[in-house]
């Protein structure tokens, strides 16, 4: 089965979430299917609620263009081949680390989405609940 369950967004959530706790910084967690819908999200106990949004735009960022939003910061700054890209969708984009595709057999079929510390510490709680999956 290639699509996004909630069984495979409860063990991504998981795994960001223990990274998440190892850091010391409460996150905001959001997994996307396919279509980029929310499967499951968590907001850890003390993270921001500004951060809720924040995590499920990261999530249907990385997965309406497949790329990581780490990476689409960087071509989306002025100048770049992107600047821009943010007001798009609605302004539903988000170009801040954070929101990882989630990859089955070669093929993005959701994503993750990580908000609630420094992009550093967004990109990495992704990370780990990515390699979950």
């Amino acid at each position: 089965m290639a699509a996004v369950n909630l069984a495979d967004a409860r063990r991504v959530i998981a795994a960001a979430e223990k990274k998440a706790q190892e850091i010391g910084q409460p996150m905001n967690i959001a997994v996307a299917d396919e279509g980029g819908n929310i499967v499951a999200h968590v907001r850890m106990d003390g993270a921001w609620i500004g951060s809720i949004d924040i995590s499920m735009k990261k999530a249907y960022t990385a997965r309406a263009f497949d790329i990581g939003t780490k990476d689409l910061a960087t071509h989306s700054q002025s100048g770049g081949q992107f600047f821009g890209i943010h007001v798009s969708n609605d302004c539903k984009i988000m170009i801040f680390a954070g929101g990882i595709p989630l990859k089955r057999g070669g093929k993005v079929v959701g994503a993750v989405g990580v908000s609630g510390g420094s992009g550093e510490q967004d990109h990495a709680v992704a990370e780990a609940g990515a390699a979950a999956f």
